[in-house]
């Protein structure tokens, strides 16, 4: 058995090789390495311009379609849910008792500091230090100040951001406010991760439709619950702050809740041209973005603050918050806040310098809190100095056992559990709401019409027809699909669509070689290549088969930089314009599939979708949309998207077993190399459905 299956693989790749060979004798009469007939710079550049265009046309049409202020209040409560959504904050999490401790207090140079805790969720805790001040007579403005990246460690000890930012806090409290400081999970007293996708392989946060923008966004709707309850807090005159990531929380708290009176982020945001074209995104980790499942540029994130006062502050140097992308953003949101008639609400603040706390930066924050939370426009006179060590600001001398912060993204937002239907009816509901899902949460970029290109070129060879179809899925998108038939024949019974992965892309490579002459082939056996050839040949002419082979962008000859930072940074880039690179491979699939069946040799033939691995999950989503597939041959497909292909929001509402159980109750699928226990749900819904035996064939 094992010598069989190693025959059958040893026939595919050599099967795809004699394409390669059919297409390069075409373009340059000898086999060339793949990255001379489309080497990394033309493809590097095919996927530099395919960001350009998507990321110019999502900034053209973000608030296109907002001609006056009715338009935009009708739009406005709609943008506001697809914010919470796209943070995973929706459904709300409920309001739980916030269980505030007190754990220190040290009274200073004119202002009190309290080191606290709470919990926005149960086991989700939150350090800070809030500041007030020494005398206060009644109630006082207060301001949540959201920290960035600036962790403080001393011997193993993690002290937290609001160490680094105590400045801020200090001069709050010795002019007038309260001020409450908080940790984000990266960097925090209690450790979380900021860096899923950025640095640690997670891509099941795609799928789960998780960021850690989320965690902080609600940590800053619950401090401002806590800032309620306070004695010394006028409830009604809150305002945020914070630079970096604190700038970024500070943009979704005051897009998100309207409590927030004034609101003044720092270095916290730019346009979509800056991240995805100009590469800023590589200077982020993923508290700094939403999952764009509808597609915004971040002008739409700016505009939900208006009417009320916001300052946008940067410096003119700053290499991951460009000045050029920054003034965009201003721009675009003057526009809402001028359709209020209140222009003088926004204001642009550009001062020298690179991604720094700069006091300059801090002037201005002061001075427009002070006039719209105080109404005082006096000049400031006093430094934002530090005044305490880091053993001073420290919340929890042990930290507690029952935090979540350290693992939060596992349970942050919630994943589907749905259930074994009853019936067909039900059934049919289930399936059809899925569906519609997936297209609007999950596949929402596919394009809706598309202009494909394509070029046949047609080769003949020991009584075989190799065909080689290049097309493009989208703009920028160029693909190929080779193509082996009966010579001269007019119909086919049989197709086998074989989507290879890129470990299967590399073993044909290697395997194909002893066909020609090249360096590769030196130490293979011809002999060998030559009898699978034949046998190759033999089955394709007796069986009146054909055989085709495709690789989805991205894979094969249009592999793009192999650096494993490059590769990174590529899928974020794809995450950002509200796609997945494994979202526009089904796509791809879904045009592979088009184009064979346009070809009038295949109008009547049986049509296989072959895949392995993570490609076999690839093909299962892309055989859900399209009409004609024979059957379904996947091999190791993973049982989860925690281990699969990333898809946005996916997990939210479905997982695998529950896709391929879809498509098993319309076509067959013989699912291979898996444990069946995986794999219940499927099994489960074909016995209440009564399937066939042949619908879902599953084999270890």
């Amino acid at each position: 058995m094992a010598h069989t299956s190693f025959r059958r693989t040893c026939l595919v790749l050599t099967l795809a090789g004699l394409f390669l060979q059919s297409t390069m004798i075409l373009a340059a009469d000898k086999v060339q390495d793949r990255r001379k007939v489309l080497g990394p710079s033309q493809a590097d550049q095919n996927l530099s311009d395919y960001f350009k265009l998507h990321a110019v046309r999502l900034a053209d049409r973000s608030l296109a379609d907002i001609k006056d202020l009715k338009s935009w209040e009708q739009k406005r409560k709609q943008y506001r849910e697809q914010l919470f959504e796209m943070l995973g904050l929706s459904p709300l999490p409920p309001k739980t008792d916030l269980k505030p401790e007190i754990t220190g207090k040290i009274e200073s140079d004119g202002f009190i500091v309290e080191n606290i805790t709470f919990q926005s969720r149960p086991g989700l805790y939150v350090t800070g230090n809030l500041y007030r001040p020494l005398k206060q007579e009644g109630k006082v403005p207060a301001i949540l100040y959201v920290c960035g990246h600036g962790g403080v460690k001393k011997n193993g000890i993690s002290y937290g951001n609001k160490v680094h930012y105590q400045h801020h806090g200090e001069w709050f409290a010795r002019n007038g406010y309260v001020c409450l400081t908080i940790d984000t999970l990266q960097l925090g007293e209690i450790e979380g991760l900021h860096h899923g996708t950025y640095r640690e392989g997670m891509w099941w946060w795609l799928s789960r439709g998780y960021t850690p923008a989320g965690v902080e966004a609600w940590n800053c709707i619950r401090a401002l619950d806590y800032l309620q309850s306070r004695p010394e807090v006028d409830g009604e005159k809150l305002g945020v702050t914070g630079r970096s990531g604190g700038g970024a929380y500070s943009w979704w708290i005051a897009a998100l809740d309207e409590r927030i009176k004034a609101a003044v982020p720092v270095a916290g945001i730019t346009n979509l041209k800056n991240y995805v074209i100009d590469g800023a995104v590589e200077g982020h980790c993923d508290c700094m973005f939403m999952v764009n499942t509808y597609q915004w540029d971040y002008a739409q994130v700016a505009a939900l603050v208006a009417p009320r006062p916001l300052l946008i502050s940067n410096t003119d140097k700053d290499s991951i918050f460009p000045l050029d992308g920054v003034v965009d953003v201003y721009n675009s949101t003057m526009k809402i806040y001028e359709l209020y008639g209140v222009p003088e609400h926004l204001g642009l603040q550009i001062t020298e310098g690179p991604h720094k706390d700069t006091q300059e930066l801090r002037i201005h924050a002061f001075r427009w809190f002070n006039h719209y939370l105080k109404g005082d426009d006096s000049l400031i006179e006093m430094a934002a100095t530090k005044f305490h060590s880091p053993e001073e600001l420290r919340v929890f001398k042990k930290l507690p056992a029952d935090q979540k912060n350290a693992k939060i993204q596992e349970s942050f937002v919630a994943t589907a559990k749905p259930e074994i239907p009853q019936d067909s009816a039900e059934w049919h509901q289930m399936t059809e709401k899925w569906k519609n899902l997936l297209l609007k949460k999950t596949f929402r970029a596919w394009p809706e019409k598309v202009d494909s290109n394509v070029k046949v070129e047609t080769s003949h060879r020991d009584g075989l027809t190799l065909k080689t179809i290049s097309f493009e899925s989208q703009k920028h998108v160029p693909l190929k699909l080779f193509i082996v038939l009966p010579d001269h024949s007019k119909t086919v019974s049989e197709v086998t669509l074989n989507v290879l992965n890129q470990a299967e892309w590399e073993q044909f490579q290697s395997t194909l070689a002893p066909l020609f002459s090249t360096k590769e082939g030196a130490n293979q056996s011809p002999e060998k290549a030559s009898s699978l050839y034949k046998e190759m040949q033999q089955r394709v002419q007796q069986e009146q088969t054909a055989l085709v082979y495709f690789t989805p962008r991205g894979v094969g000859l249009d592999q793009w930089n192999q650096d494993p930072r490059k590769q990174v940074q590529i899928r974020r880039r794809f995450y950002l314009l509200g796609q997945s690179l494994e979202g526009m491979q089904i796509w791809d699939i879904r045009q592979a599939i088009q184009q064979l069946e346009a070809q009038p040799e295949f109008k009547k033939a049986n049509l296989t979708l072959k895949a392995s691995g993570e490609a076999a999950a690839l093909s299962l989503y892309a055989s859900l949309f399209e009409q004609g597939i024979s059957q379904l041959e996947l091999s190791g497909m993973p049982a989860s998207h925690q281990q699969g292909p990333a898809l946005l929001n996916i997990l939210r509402f479905l997982d695998l077993p529950q896709a391929l159980s879809m498509v098993a109750s319309r076509t067959p699928v013989k699912l291979k190399q898996v444990d069946p226990q995986d794999w219940k749900f499927a099994i489960q819904v074909g016995k209440q459905m009564g399937w066939q035996e042949k619908q879902l064939q599953i084999e270890k």
